[in-house]
């Protein structure tokens, strides 16, 4: 597999490159491979000249030079004899690198990668045996983005079904009333919206990834519920008022709300979209998001709203909702077939009585059962106390949940399923695990190296890990020399360069060692570097964590100054610093706002119940979502975000409309607010999740945590709307005691007297007109 891989050729005008054109080069001017490569070459001239005293130990192995090398990261699934020799080992990494120095060697390079995964698989089919798993550098971006490609005909397939869903939500028998067209104009406004974003983040050169796919869910979560508020809305008004009055008052009654509700997604998305998040995916998914949501704004104010006038004058023509054709009166449609009259069934106002009046929308299937059925079930007395000990429940469950909460740190959960990178993680977690990566762990200034204290300082530092030192080499060295390790400066530095650094064995260590001439021919050791390697647990990724941290307090305490590193830790700080940024910036932007909101609010308490409302809903989702093995990943965090607006969309006209009641009981006002808001909630719950479960057949981890994390956000809303605000404003803050309206100079009653006398009698009769 070596040979072939080295033999690989890529052709371009005039010359083909080979691994030895683009490889990095070491001292010697030969491409640098990995040294087990060294060993199993010499492994298998052990065996052609039948020597079978030659014996690889793990994790560190001696070559026939007399090199120490570290194979711990080479080999995995290692059995051992004692000593460390191995017996077998089940795996086997390769590694090769690659330059990158201009444009044309980056673009031979990446082509070689693409040559390079197609010999390993086409080496895989004549050797079927052996399990092979290629990975490239390129290889995390695109199966990022086949996210995208495998996701489309499930994302389809989710339009149709919401399509479906929200004109049968807007549909009712009276074919005059029903509004099947402002279902689908509904879901066609969001549409706009979300393509005009796309449009926009296209033209100023924006990079489109595959966490864009939560976007349409974002929206539809939003813009369907406003539209659905309009329509209910609507059903409000009284049929006998203009065209134009009933919409002003659908305007005024909805559009409050759902203005300040558009705020609030503009502010905590448009935190997640400033400097403040590190991370770019997160970045410019807020910046799209925020686009969207502004223009769905635009979109609902001008074209939906159209639309409700157009079927608004419809509907007061009496004509009908599908076809547009005038429904005829109730004695010419007797003499019509069966199929006939059902199609064209309505209500003619001459036919309501002043009483029905402002019934004529209740045979909307939705609006008959919140109304005949739900309300007064949530609110009886014996299914409260079920309703408060499910809510305990519920609590209990999401606290066991949030205390295991973890970062993710996987790249395999952002990424497709069928993919290199899963195999290609599934197998390095499998049987690489054993060792953290080789850690560098770098002396940045000039130490005293001969003094013997600074010697057990350095070795203390390093206790404990797998070590690749020429420290501790040339001290081994000099003992076996039978020299005392704590000579002369001169002399320490004379041996190091002149002897140790000339031995074939140790001449490698020449790379990690920076040499300075001073001023008097004096030569000092001025930087050096040494590789550490920790002992770690297959299952757990915190270790590293862990151990990053401890290695950073200790090198701020210690005596010699030192830095660590490895390319896997600038993820990792980079993850660890960022992931929770955008939820917590988010999260203080919506608290800012909230608090503010409440001296220009009607009344204060809207805002304290609001915020506890997204508490409650957030801390439920974070705990549900890690009980359902879901980390906080770049994607949970933007759903979370999304969490906070999508609770404040639902609630918020809820418990403005309880909070504002005045007279009546606090039950009475709770169902009057599940009538009011209950059905648009509903419809657009459905419609939602409808919209989410193809989702969650797409064959990809991003997709899979999408679901999982918009669907509970969507049910814990849902539950906190219909079972745990009902029941628990009934009995809680404000209250609803009738209250003495105090007389208003303007509302004051004028009252006229006037005199009568009878002539005929000395009587007086005084008339009191009340104006």
């Amino acid at each position: 597999l070596h040979s072939a891989v080295t033999r690989i050729q890529v052709q371009r005008p005039g010359f083909n490159y080979t691994f030895a054109h683009i490889c990095i080069l070491n001292n010697d001017k030969t491409c640098i491979v990995d040294d087990i490569v060294h060993v199993l070459e010499e492994l298998k001239a052990a065996r052609s000249s039948n020597r079978t005293n030659f014996a690889i130990t793990y994790p560190i192995t001696h070559l026939k030079d007399g090199r120490e090398v570290y194979n711990g990261h080479q080999l995995g699934g290692v059995t051992v004899h004692s000593k460390d020799r191995v017996k077998s080992a089940e795996a086997i990494q390769l590694t090769y690198y690659l330059q990158a120095i201009n444009s044309l060697n980056d673009m031979v390079a990446e082509k070689w990668e693409s040559i390079f995964c197609d010999t390993v698989e086409l080496f895989q089919k004549s050797n079927r045996k052996v399990k092979m798993y290629p990975f490239t550098s390129s290889s995390l971006k695109e199966d990022f983005q086949k996210t995208s490609r495998v996701s489309e005909r499930y994302l389809i397939t989710s339009l149709v079904l919401v399509v479906t869903l929200a004109i049968l939500c807007c549909s009712m028998q009276d074919c005059v009333r029903s509004k099947p067209w402002l279902g689908l104009l509904g879901l066609l406004t969001v549409t706009l919206a979300t393509l005009t974003a796309a449009g926009i983040i296209n033209l100023t050169g924006g990079k489109y990834n595959s966490t864009f796919l939560g976007i349409p869910f974002v929206m539809l979560g939003h813009g369907l519920y406003g539209t659905f508020e309009m329509l209910s809305s609507w059903r409000k008004t009284r049929e006998d008022q203009h065209v134009k009055e009933r919409t002003a008052a659908v305007f005024a009654d909805s559009m409050l709300s759902f203005s300040l509700t558009t705020a609030m997604y503009l502010v905590t998305f448009g935190i997640g979209a400033s400097p403040f998040t590190n991370i770019e995916a997160a970045r410019i998914f807020c910046c799209n998001s925020c686009i969207a949501i502004f223009f769905n704004y635009l979109y609902v104010l001008s074209f939906y709203g159209s639309s409700l006038v157009f079927t608004g004058y419809i509907e007061n023509n009496y004509q009908h909702s599908i076809f547009c054709r005038k429904v005829p009166k109730p004695e010419v449609l007797q003499e019509k077939p069966a199929w006939y009259r059902f199609l064209l069934t309505a209500r003619f106002s001459e036919d309501t009585d002043d009483s029905e009046e402002t019934n004529t929308y209740e045979s909307h299937l939705l609006v008959w059962f919140l109304k005949r059925y739900y309300c007064d079930w949530i609110t009886n007395t014996y299914v409260k106390p079920f309703v408060v000990l499910f809510y305990l429940v519920y609590i209990s469950f999401a606290l066991m949940g949030y205390l295991q909460v973890s970062e993710g740190s996987d790249l395999s959960n952002i990424v497709a399923t069928a993919t290199r990178t899963i195999e290609y993680t599934t197998a390095q977690q499998k049987y690489f695990s054993n060792y953290s990566p080789v850690i560098g762990f770098y002396i940045y200034e000039s130490i005293e190296y001969w003094n013997t204290s600074v010697q057990e300082d350095v070795l203390e530092y390093t206790k404990g890990f797998v070590r690749i030192s020429w420290f501790e080499s040339y001290l081994n060295y000099l003992r076996k020399l039978n020299i005392s390790t704590g000579l002369p400066k001169k002399n320490f530095t004379d041996m190091l360069r002149n002897s140790f650094l000339k031995t074939p064995q140790f001449a490698h260590f020449s790379e990690d060692i920076i040499f300075s001439k001073k001023y008097n021919n004096e030569v000092d050791v001025v930087a050096s570097r040494m590789f550490l390697v920790a002992k770690t647990v297959e299952t757990k990724r915190e270790e590293l964590y862990d151990l990053l941290e401890t290695l950073r307090k200790l090198s701020l305490t210690s005596k010699v100054k030192f830095i660590v590193f490895n390319p896997s830790f600038v993820y990792m700080d980079r993850y660890a610093s960022s992931v929770g940024a955008p939820l917590q910036n988010s999260c203080i932007s919506a608290l800012f706002l909230l608090f503010f909101s409440a001296f220009l609010v009607a009344d204060s308490l809207i805002n304290v119940w609001l915020t506890l409302t997204v508490a409650s809903v957030e801390f439920g989702v974070i705990g549900f979502m890690t009980l359902w093995k879901v980390e906080l990943d770049c994607i949970s965090v933007l759903c979370l975000i999304y969490g906070i607006n999508y609770t404040i969309d639902n609630c918020a006209p809820l418990l403005s409309t309880f909070v504002l009641g005045k007279e009546f009981t606090r039950t009475k006002w709770v169902k009057n607010a599940l009538e009011v808001h209950g059905v648009a909630i509903l419809q657009s719950y459905l419609c939602y999740i409808v919209g989410l479960i193809p989702l969650a057949a797409v064959p990809s981890n991003l997709t899979r945590t999408l679901f999982r994390c918009l669907f509970l956000i969507a049910l814990v809303t849902f539950f906190h709307c219909f079972a745990i605000l009902p029941v628990i404003l009934t009995f809680l803050p404000p209250s609803k005691k009738k209250r003495k309206e105090k007389k208003n100079p303007e509302n004051r009653e004028e009252i006229e007297c006037v005199e009568m006398v009878d002539m005929d009698s000395t009587r007086v009769v005084d008339q009191i007109t009340t104006v």
